[in-house]
């Protein structure tokens, strides 16, 4: 339910692109695009990936500067010329990206006034900068300490310490990509509460999201661009926005279901884990999987559920290879036999593989082209006498391109030009090059449209019918409800419940959750 504020109609423009095309060579990423936001709402710009969300954000905000694209932008009721993002931000527009913007080792203070600290006779002042970092952060709900080290701060509130800094600088228009792709839950519902507390005192944001319930409970418009142009502009204050009726501007198609149909044909267990403990890196008493043990047989889709923090993530990673933690001990046996995993070389000839959920940072090299990174976990099967056949990496390439439907130019392309499903398809590429018999994947839909879901969906129902044993590990239960067989759920580095397919809900799983969480 949206708040009772201002109709949508009687709220003045506050910004207004008109005309707006910008090209990169011969592809045009956006055309003609008109966009209008009113002064105080919540404005949704929603598409498939490679639609010209980002495109059309980083020229409001001076990445793309003026004369670098056609059109206009009115901002405040004047034309505005933007050369770089300081300009931008000048004026009070901030954008807050998906990947954040934040130095690990360094304190909260340090972060949110690290270009524009408080100072006297340029030298910053300590006292003041920890009394408006105190005041910024009770603004966002957060109670810690001006002092404490971003790294030692969960994803949900390292997004609202972005949120102080952002508010630091006088905002007005505040535009945020995916900001909860990242969160659990309860930490997307919070940060979905303070967007609304902030429409209140009647600061301006535009929300890039492909969480559709998300943006149909704040959003008072929403706007659809589809291949670079404006679709339309749906008002969520002449009624419900109906979900599918966003699909299907979106991709210009019905989607009869979300997920694939498929009927699962189980065979014998391929992939045990037994009593699988791992600890902290660091932090050498912290235990972060404490004596685990899972099955899964072949053909087999098993999600993995759990709040932020539940030890999914340290569990996959310290499986395949030792990837994260110390002190590891247990057991992972496939086909029947006790396999060596103690690196990643070894983890792969034993047959792993895992899809990390940071695909930017540590699946892909943004800077390769498709065909080096499609390769890159498999290079001896692309090499002759150690030397790399360029014939046969590039058929390779091409084979999986037009099997994974990737969308690109060709196999040269650079992978960080792609869009963030085709970059997925692109690392479960590289993994399936491998030859795996287990495939787990983490986060494997994070940040990617509708459209591309469904096909990373249907992918996966391919691998299981082809008898592999598939791990899925994600924060949206209807993605574990709609696509795995089994889901265990974890909590605080134990699995305290399982649900069968056919027998898992929402609640079903969150019961699990709060029954170990009230012990």
């Amino acid at each position: 339910m949206l708040d009772p504020v201002l109709s949508a109609a009687e709220k003045p423009p506050i910004l207004e692109m008109r005309g707006i095309s910008k090209s990169f060579g011969a592809v045009k990423a956006l055309s003609d695009v008109s966009f209008t936001v009113r002064e105080g709402e919540i404005h949704a710009l929603v598409g498939e990936n490679g639609a010209g969300k980002s495109t059309l954000m980083k020229v409001l905000s001076g990445v793309y500067p003026h004369g670098s694209y056609e059109g206009s932008i009115l901002f405040g009721g004047e034309e505005r010329h933007f050369r770089d993002i300081n300009d931008s931000e000048k004026l009070g527009i901030i954008i807050i990206h998906q990947e954040l913007a934040l130095i690990p080792l360094m304190s909260i203070a340090e972060n949110i006034f690290l270009a524009n600290g408080p100072s006297k006779f340029g030298v910053i002042d300590r006292d003041t900068r920890y009394v408006r970092t105190r005041e910024l952060l009770a603004k966002v709900g957060l109670t810690e300490a001006p002092e404490t080290l971003i790294t030692n701060l969960g994803v949900g509130k390292q997004q609202l310490v972005e949120i102080a800094k952002a508010l630091s600088k006088d905002v007005r228009l505040l535009i945020l990509d995916e900001p909860t792709a990242s969160l659990n839950e309860t930490d997307s519902a919070a940060l979905l509460e303070l967007l609304k507390e902030f429409r209140r005192h009647g600061i301006t944001s535009i929300m890039i999201s492909h969480k559709l319930n998300e943006i149909t409970e704040v959003a008072d418009r929403i706007t659809v661009l589809r291949d670079g142009r404006t679709v339309g502009t749906l008002d969520c204050h002449e009624g419900a926005v109906d979900e599918d009726e966003i699909v299907r501007r979106m991709v210009d198609r019905d989607l009869e279901s979300r997920y694939p149909a498929r009927t699962p044909k189980i065979g014998d267990v391929i992939f045990e884990v037994e009593n699988w403990s791992v600890y902290h890196p660091q932090h050498s008493h912290r235990q972060m999987v404490k004596n685990v043990s899972m099955k899964v047989r072949a053909g087999e889709v098993v999600g993995i559920s759990g709040l932020m923090g539940a030890g999914r993530t340290e569990f996959a990673m310290s499986v395949f290879g030792r990837a994260y933690g110390r002190d590891i001990t247990g057991t992972v046996k496939i086909h029947g036999k006790e396999v060596d995993t103690s690196n990643v070389h070894r983890a792969i000839k034993a047959g792993l593989a895992y899809v990390t959920e940071d695909r930017k940072q540590l699946g892909l090299i943004l800077a390769e082209d498709i065909r080096k990174n499609i390769s890159l976990a498999h290079l001896g099967g692309v090499s002759s006498s150690g030397v790399i056949d360029d014939i046969r990496e590039m058929k390779v390439a091409q084979e999986f391109r037009t099997r994974m439907r990737i969308r690109s130019h060709n196999v040269y392309q650079e992978t960080g030009k792609l869009s963030g499903g085709n970059q997925q398809k692109v690392v479960l590429s590289k993994w399936l090059f491998t030859g795996p018999d287990i495939l787990i994947l983490d986060e494997p839909t994070r940040g990617i449209d509708v459209g591309a879901k469904y096909e990373i969906y249907s992918i996966i129902n391919e691998l299981a019918d082809a008898g592999k044993a598939v791990v899925v590990i994600s924060s949206e239960m209807p993605e574990l409800i709609g696509t795995c067989d089994r889901i265990m759920v974890m909590h605080e580095g134990e699995f305290v419940g399982e649900v069968a397919g056919e027998e898992a809900t929402q609640e079903n799983i969150m019961r699990a959750i709060m029954r170990r969480k009230g012990r």
